[in-house]
């Protein structure tokens, strides 16, 4: 399956940054980058499942490669990930995520919305990866 969006690996967790274009998916995603993620794919992202797991990866063609605005396309080390959570790009963030997941190819994976722009958007996209893989990304409806 492929779908329109970019993928980078924070820790062990694989991220879908979703959004239509000029949403702020490939800057987020350098962002993240210069922070210790890993590219794992930009512009288009071709899912798979193995087992119960979600993998994202690149199309060949595109492979280790990220569109910055304004520089070029640049190259990058690219890996595979197990998709943990997916960022739909908007600005009408609420001040408490609601519960959201979204599904590709039977799995279901936790969703929030998150601001891309702003200058705490990475520190908050970690800080949710964190919660994903401590399973406690929801611990605010206990």
């Amino acid at each position: 399956m492929n779908i329109h969006a970019t993928a980078v690996r924070v820790g062990e967790a694989g991220v879908l940054l979703l959004g239509p274009s000029g949403s702020g998916k490939s800057d987020l995603a350098l962002r993240l980058i210069d922070r210790g993620a890993m590219l794992v794919a930009d512009d288009r992202v071709v899912l798979r499942r193995e087992g119960e797991a979600l993998w994202a990866d690149a199309p060949a063609v595109l492979a280790g490669r990220l569109e910055v605005r304004g520089v070029g396309i640049l190259a990058f080390p690219a890996v595979a990930a197990t998709v943990r959570l997916a960022l739909i790009l908007d600005e009408s963030m609420p001040r408490l995520p609601e519960r959201r997941h979204l599904s590709w190819l039977g799995i279901d994976v936790p969703a929030l919305i998150l601001p891309p722009f702003g200058a705490s958007a990475v520190l908050r996209a970690e800080a949710a990866v964190g919660l994903v893989l401590r399973d406690r990304l929801w611990s605010h409806d206990d």
